[in-house]
C-alpha cells in the first residue's frame, strides 16, 4: 500500500510540476510580447492586417503553434514569418507568452 501511495504521489507531483511550467508567467510574457510580437499582432494582440488576433487564445493552443513554428513545421500562411520569431524562444518564453495572451480578451 505504501508503494502504491508513493507512486501515486510521485505521479501527481510530476503532473503538477508540468502544469506549473506550462502555466508560465504572464507578466514576463507581456514584456516579451511587447518586444517581439506587438509590432505585427498589435499592442493588445487584437490582430492587424494579415496578422491574426492572439488575445484570449488558450495556453495549450498557443504553445502548440509556437512549438511547431520553432520546429520548422508548416502551420499556416505566415509560417515563413513566424518560424524565425519562434526559433529563439525557450520553452519558458513560449509558456510565458501563452500565459499572457490567455489573459487578454
Amino acid at each position: 500500500m505504501k508503494i502504491v501511495s508513493a507512486v501515486a504521489l510521485t505521479a501527481a507531483l510530476t503532473a503538477l510540476s508540468g502544469v506549473a511550467l506550462a502555466a508560465g508567467d504572464a507578466a514576463a510574457g507581456k514584456t516579451l510580447y511587447g518586444g517581439s510580437c506587438a509590432s505585427c499582432h498589435g499592442m493588445s494582440a487584437e490582430g492587424q492586417g494579415i496578422f491574426p488576433k492572439l488575445a484570449g487564445h488558450a495556453v495549450d493552443d498557443t504553445l502548440a503553434k509556437l512549438k511547431k513554428y520553432k520546429a520548422g513545421e508548416q502551420v499556416g500562411a505566415n509560417t515563413a514569418m513566424m518560424a524565425p520569431m519562434a526559433a529563439g524562444l525557450s520553452d519558458a518564453d513560449m509558456a510565458n507568452v501563452a500565459a499572457y495572451l490567455a489573459t487578454l480578451k
